[in-house]
């Protein structure tokens, strides 16, 4: 892993908290590729916040001492949520979820806190013939979800 690790962290964060955006991820690979990705709580990322970010750590992370590739971009709109910030930002919309079962539910995201997300979703009525759907509230652990992803409607 690059040398310049936490000085890179640091300058995304500290770029990130500046101008209104959060990071989601930063990965790192062995050859010194570097993929940077951010979003923002109320608004939709843009390439100015990309170019921004890349100069902003260019700026602080020498090349001369060790070469290194950097791209930055979006979480995008299908992207598995990663972050909290990210889990609060899609309150009130509707998610795929993905428990650690396996099971998918399409659900409303109601809350999203430090210890797990509050969903609201149609159940189907059990039993011969049922045809009736109740409307069931529950709370999960992060634990207990594989992964869960906005539902983009057109």
């Amino acid at each position: 892993m690059m040398k310049q690790a936490d000085i890179l962290k640091g300058a995304a964060e500290q770029y990130a908290e500046d101008n209104g955006l959060f990071v989601v991820s930063i990965e790192i690979s062995k050859d010194n590729d570097i993929d940077i990705t951010i979003d923002a709580d109320s608004r939709d990322i843009t390439l100015d916040d990309c170019v921004g970010m890349t100069g902003y750590i260019q700026e602080r992370v020498s090349r001369d001492e060790e070469d290194y590739s950097l791209t930055i971009g979006s979480a995008g709109l299908t992207s598995p949520f990663k972050v909290l910030r990210q889990w609060r930002k899609a309150v009130g919309s509707e998610i795929q979820l993905t428990r650690k079962s396996g099971e998918r539910v399409r659900a409303t995201l109601l809350a999203a806190e430090e210890d797990g997300v509050e969903i609201s979703y149609q159940k189907k009525g059990e039993g011969k013939g049922a045809k009736a759907k109740e409307t069931v509230t529950e709370h999960l652990g992060y634990e207990e979800i594989k992964s869960a992803k906005p539902i983009i409607k057109f």
